[in-house]
């Protein structure tokens, strides 16, 4: 069964503490779950290292995944993603601050489902955190659960 929580990779921990606050102002109603790299999301998801004990049946609603991340970067985390069943459907937003065209392109063409870059400015970020929670936790029909 799909839970109702984000699952949020952000190495920096200003990024995850602003993060954490405008999800907080939007009034998020599940879960955070925090992976500060690539293979600690992968882990997470997974139900591996020391997630071991949680059922890698329960998946995130959405993955918020920056691309600049230590010992596999959100690229990488990406493609295992989209290669594995239980994951290749789950909902990827990409949110940094890459404005690198590269970045996008790659990203796109790994399969994430949105390319986001991070506002500087905290009103701007909590909008558009707003924006993300009312189209991908309010509007968006969440695939269904891969048997």
């Amino acid at each position: 069964m799909r839970e109702q929580v984000i699952l949020l990779v952000e190495d920096n921990p200003d990024d995850e503490l602003l993060m954490l606050r405008a999800l907080a102002k939007n009034d998020v109603t599940g879960g955070v779950v925090v992976a500060r790299d690539g293979v600690e999301a992968l882990d997470y998801l997974f139900a591996s290292g020391p997630y071991a004990g949680r059922s890698a049946d329960g998946m995130p609603r959405l993955i918020l995944l920056d691309l600049k991340l230590p010992r596999l970067n959100g690229l990488e985390v990406l493609q295992r993603l989209r290669s594995d069943e239980r994951t290749r459907l789950l909902p990827v937003v990409i949110l940094t601050s890459s404005n690198e065209r590269q970045d996008v392109l790659d990203g796109y063409g790994l399969g994430a489902n949105s390319y986001v870059r991070k506002p500087v400015n905290f009103q701007e970020f909590v909008g558009t955190v707003e924006q993300l929670k009312r189209y991908w936790l309010n509007l968006n029909e969440a695939p269904p659960e891969v048997a």
